[in-house]
């Protein structure tokens, strides 16, 4: 992203300014979560619908970069729904990950989760920059939008009878 709005003309302090408030305002979201999701029941069904809903940002944007919207535009707006959404569905994984953990695996289980956490980290980032190199920033999208759906599929092995 910062290669992409450093071709699109923004100076570095602007990419950098934006990314940095991009992180603050996801922060926010996040800690808000816990009480915009006591509406919903905290279970697989609602890590579904959320990764669900999350894989159509990426697939919109992809489609209006190929319509020929401006870039810029696209990126701004599709990156902070991508990150409210993205936000919430970062606390109901942590939550999640707790709450079906046995008492005496917690630790165990939650190290797990942030080391297989960073292990996607590092493809996404190496796969994106592949993407980008072979396809633009559009390859990007729909590379996301298909690991998206990925995680969709494999979500329903969640189980659907733990609520918060």
């Amino acid at each position: 992203l910062p290669v992409y709005l450093a071709m699109a003309g923004w100076e570095h302090m602007e990419a950098g300014g934006f990314l940095a408030l991009w992180v603050i305002g996801y922060g926010f979201i996040q800690a808000a979560s816990p009480r915009l999701l006591k509406r919903f029941h905290s279970n697989g069904t609602t890590a579904r619908w959320l990764v669900l809903a999350l894989s159509f940002i990426p697939a919109v944007m992809a489609l209006l970069l190929a319509k020929g919207v401006d870039g810029i535009s696209v990126v701004v707006i599709g990156l902070m729904l991508f990150g409210i959404l993205f936000a919430i569905n970062s606390a109901l994984h942590s939550y999640l990950i707790v709450a079906w953990s046995d008492r005496d695996k917690v630790s165990l289980n939650v190290g797990f989760y942030y080391m297989a956490n960073a292990g996607g980290r590092l493809a996404g980032t190496i796969l994106s920059g592949l993407a980008f190199q072979l396809w633009g920033l559009a390859g990007c999208l729909v590379f996301s939008f298909l690991f998206l759906l990925a995680a969709w599929l494999i979500s329903y092995r969640l189980p659907d009878g733990l609520s918060a």
